[in-house]
């Protein structure tokens, strides 16, 4: 057992590493969602190459502890960071930084079993460990919701950092949506905008659009809650084979109705200058 001195010395170099590292973070971006299913990481995920396409130094910090999905979405399921004095090198892909808890378990079917102050610690961990080196953006994939993962990202990052919240078109999704905004405002965390996900699907065969998921669901939020709307992303078969195969939908199909929206939403964060 530790004995509290040096439990509270390890706490406090854990702070300090935490300092020193943001402070080579130019802006963060909380990448949220009202619930589960509305493809909010494979979002984060396109959001951020679109921004590295920018010619931006991008890192992305998977936090959803109990189910990462960027390892398999970047195709280095299985694969481990290297450790160095420095401390964690983040996994690089296409420019991209990343680091997730998936990459430090021994097997993508590992459990991760932890509640409360142990997330906390993990997320504080993942943020000064890894040797994020200097970027322009780092982006957050929270899990769903707004419990602990996203408060503890928002009370760990401190300034500079904004949220963008991804939806899907139908009712059930935007009345999820707007406690992530509720969340948001009750922080103070600025809000860049919505990205409406699976906006309308579009048929392989004939090019036609049809709306599974309803339609104008974002445009209503947006006028009711006065955020942006920055994209609305169209639901293509394609964006599902290339998170899959590990290759993110954004480099597969550079030039899709999808690739085209997220450049757009990443056009919209580095106009915002609320950071």
């Amino acid at each position: 057992m530790k004995q509290p001195g040096a439990a509270n010395d390890e706490q406090a170099q854990i702070q300090r590493n935490l300092a020193i590292r943001l402070c080579g973070i130019n802006n963060k971006l909380i990448v949220m969602s009202g619930k589960g299913g509305v493809g909010k990481s494979t979002t984060a995920v396109n959001l951020a190459y679109a921004l590295v396409e920018k010619g931006f130094k991008v890192g992305l910090l998977d936090i959803d502890l109990h189910g990462p999905s960027v390892p398999t979405m970047c195709g280095l399921a299985g694969d481990h960071p290297q450790m160095t004095e420095e401390g964690i090198s983040p996994m690089v892909v296409s420019g991209l930084k990343l680091m997730s808890i998936g990459f430090l378990l021994e097997s993508s079917g590992q459990a991760t079993i932890m509640r409360g102050p142990m997330k906390h610690g993990a997320i504080m961990q993942l943020l000064a460990d890894v040797n994020w080196g200097e970027l322009d953006y780092l982006l957050i994939d929270c899990p769903p919701g707004t419990g602990d993962e996203p408060l503890s990202a928002v009370q760990l990052l401190g300034k500079n950092a904004a949220a963008v919240v991804v939806t899907t078109p139908q009712d059930v999704a935007l009345v999820d949506v707007e406690k992530s905004l509720s969340f948001c405002n009750e922080l103070k965390l600025p809000v860049i905008g919505l990205i409406e996900n699976m906006s309308g699907f579009i048929c392989p065969h004939c090019n036609q659009v049809s709306d599974i998921f309803k339609s104008g669901g974002g445009d209503k939020l947006a006028e009711k809650s006065g955020v942006a709307l920055l994209a609305k992303v169209p639901l293509d078969p394609r964006v599902v084979a290339a998170g899959d195969d590990g290759k993110p939908h954004i480099l597969a199909c550079p030039d899709s109705k999808c690739s085209e929206a997220l450049r757009e939403a990443a056009t919209a964060v580095v106009a915002f200058e609320g950071f």
